[in-house]
């Protein structure tokens, strides 16, 4: 049976709070590449507890030349956290709006196919408050976005 590494939501809030309008020095700046936002939504899961799986078509991050395209690419890390992830790091399901919980991660589709900007869950209700980088915000309501589709990534925990 697979050991389950439960999910630290107050410690990814806190991240979020911390680096909503700054960018860690630890990570490299995606800003001028297409985006800084899903590099920011898995460093929240990392001060959530996650460990990285250190395959390539893992999820990990050690530099701007080591790193996985599931770390930094919104579609790359739904497929890693649904349905590739089988054995270590962080994993999820897809879940209403409405079941939102801190920690959780919201993607959004602009043009009703292809999901681009990633957000952190930083506060729950009828119309969940998120964080993030690219377009940089801290309890934000999802409602302000103008999106075509969106969904929800529950993170369940990590397989150790």
């Amino acid at each position: 049976m697979d050991i389950i590494i439960p999910y630290n939501r107050q410690k990814v809030a806190e991240y979020a709070y911390t680096w909503a309008y700054s960018r860690n020095p630890a990570y490299y700046d995606f800003s001028n590449l297409g985006g800084n936002c899903t590099n920011f939504v898995s460093q929240c899961l990392v001060a959530g507890g996650m460990p990285f799986n250190h395959n390539y078509l893992g999820w990990f991050y050690k530099n701007l030349k080591h790193r996985s395209p599931s770390f930094t690419g919104a579609p790359y890390l739904h497929n890693f956290l649904i349905q590739k992830n089988k054995r270590r790091g962080p994993f999820a399901e897809l879940i209403e709006t409405h079941q939102a919980k801190i920690g959780d991660i919201i993607q959004l589709s602009f043009d009703g196919i292809t999901f681009g900007h990633s957000m952190i869950v930083v506060e729950v209700g009828d119309d969940p408050l998120v964080s993030a980088n690219s377009y940089d915000v801290y309890g934000k309501k999802l409602s302000e976005y103008y999106y075509n589709t969106s969904r929800i990534l529950h993170i369940l925990g990590a397989y150790k």
